[in-house]
């Protein structure tokens, strides 16, 4: 290949006994949007990190336009034209968007910063590239989408020629989503090479002009988008086809629903209210999502449902009002799994059986071959892959550990789940065992109410979709809507 950008040549990485990268080569020609996929665990962030100089290769190098460089730092990364946008905006939300952008490289008069020749490099930079941000706007104040645009002109305002983009859909709307791509295809039109680090094949093959998959730390497959398909890339990442998804009930359930929600109104501490005159109701048997972008009343949702805000007035439980965080009949698997669904220092086992102690044992004492029985029963169960049922929770990937929360959460004895955002940050091969045990515990009678940021998601589950903007319910949809039209509900856009 003529005209590359960059070269990763026979880059390897180990951390201890672990080896992230072995071997990896990687061309990105100028002016290509390359993506790079693969599963949890595959080296696609360690590999990131080398070109950006967060981490040293251990054996390989790296050349810009064909000489060799090397890299001890991010700002190495950048002097050699390569920027890097996270999944975790790095913006100083208190300054406005050119400060933001030009900090570091500020342009200075009289020993001070020069904002009238900040704000026309930035307002500059927005109209060649098509990247619409007003300079003199405080960055707190920016929907997500406009925040994402100002990381990108950041990064080429110190002139980046190599763009790394590290899942950077994860937080956007459907909309928000289409005006990325067309940026990213601007972007490109000018010359500069763009690295999209995703999971989301249908993105991959959207976007991409070349696709390089990497499984265990190894390249497995290099392909030209137009000349492969979504289940080419699976076989390449997880080395097998997946598993057509489960039909959808052609009638949704009548009976009396166990889940309900009525009129909930929910103020914050400064008494603005997060939820007004919420109602929802959720049957044995039936997945209901939830959409929404960001900050639309999602978390005190969830909270008041699952009884972590105490006592609230409007959630009822099989008729009955739920009372506090004690109550155990709601089956929760929260966003945050190392925060809020893990104790990260303990084991599997005490993991996966947290709750399950009177079922096991006295009030006083647990049986340590009854605890290890069955948290061996369910790692094998639930296909989690642990090395022992004792070593530390956070030892395990994001996807098996996802895996061993729901193992916990499933097994309760519930007849309502609250799956919020299940498969966030896994691959397509743990997205697929979450979605066929969700699946399979709708099939067994249980009612569920579903939050993902991924439209597809809630598309592929629910039986049906409630939309959530401002805090109230603006839009329903059946399951099967298309994502353009729960798009534009979910920025207030209803008829």
């Amino acid at each position: 290949m003529t005209d590359l950008a960059a070269e990763l040549i026979g880059v390897s990485k180990r951390f201890g006994p672990v080896l992230a990268n072995d071997g990896i080569d990687l061309a990105v020609a100028r002016g290509e949007v390359h993506a790079v996929v693969g599963e949890n665990g595959a080296g696609k962030s360690t590999l990131m990190s080398i070109l950006y100089g967060l981490h040293r290769p251990d054996a390989g190098e790296i050349r810009r336009d064909g000489q060799r460089i090397t890299l001890r730092s991010p700002a190495d990364a950048i002097r050699h034209g390569l920027g890097m946008v996270h999944q975790r905006f790095r913006l100083f939300p208190d300054l406005t968007v050119a400060e933001n952008i030009v900090i570091g490289a500020e342009p200075v008069r009289r020993g001070h910063l020069d904002r009238a020749a900040a704000h026309r490099a930035v307002a500059a930079l927005s109209e060649k590239y098509g990247l619409r941000a007003d300079p003199s706007a405080l960055v707190r104040g920016l929907p997500v989408g406009v925040r994402q645009r100002v990381e990108i002109l950041r990064a080429l305002y110190r002139d980046a020629e190599i763009l790394i983009l590290d899942e950077p859909t994860a937080v956007l709307t459907p909309g928000e989503t289409d005006r990325l791509f067309e940026v990213l295809r601007t972007v490109a039109a000018t010359g500069v090479s763009i690295l999209l680090v995703t999971h989301k094949l249908s993105e991959v093959m959207a976007v991409g002009d070349r696709v390089t998959v990497l499984r265990q730390g190894r390249v497995t497959g290099r392909f030209t988008t137009r000349e492969t398909n979504a289940n080419e890339l699976v076989n390449a990442m997880i080395g097998r086809s997946l598993t057509p998804p489960a039909p959808k009930r052609a009638q949704p359930p009548q009976e009396n629903p166990v889940l309900e929600v009525r009129d909930l109104t929910i103020h914050d501490a400064d008494g603005v209210a997060r939820l007004s005159e919420v109602s929802l109701s959720v049957h044995p048997g039936e997945i209901v999502g939830l959409a929404g972008v960001a900050g639309s009343g999602q978390r005190e949702l969830i909270d008041s449902v699952t009884g972590l805000r105490g006592a609230v007035p409007g959630v009822f439980l099989a008729g009955t009002p739920v009372l506090s965080g004690r109550d155990p009949r709601v089956a929760y698997v929260p966003e945050d799994r190392h925060g809020r669904a893990t104790a990260p220092g303990m084991s599997v086992a005490e993991n996966i059986l947290m709750g399950a102690q009177r079922e096991l044992g006295s009030r006083w004492s647990l049986p340590r071959a009854a605890v290890k029985k069955r948290a061996k029963d369910l790692v094998e169960r639930f296909s989690i892959s642990a090395a022992s049922v004792d070593i530390p929770i956070s030892a395990l990937s994001g996807g098996n550990a996802q895996k061993a929360v729901l193992a916990r959460e499933l097994t309760r004895p519930s007849h309502v789940v609250v799956a919020e955002e299940p498969t966030q940050g896994v691959d397509v091969g743990v997205r697929e065992r979450v979605h066929a045990l969700l699946l399979a515990a709708r099939d067994e009678g249980a009612a569920i109410l579903l939050q993902s940021s991924e439209l597809s998601e809630l598309r592929e589950l629910a039986d049906r979709i409630l939309v959530l903007y401002e805090g109230r319910v603006v839009a329903e949809f059946q399951g099967d809507a298309h994502e353009t039209d729960i798009g534009r509900a979910m920025t207030g856009a209803t008829e």
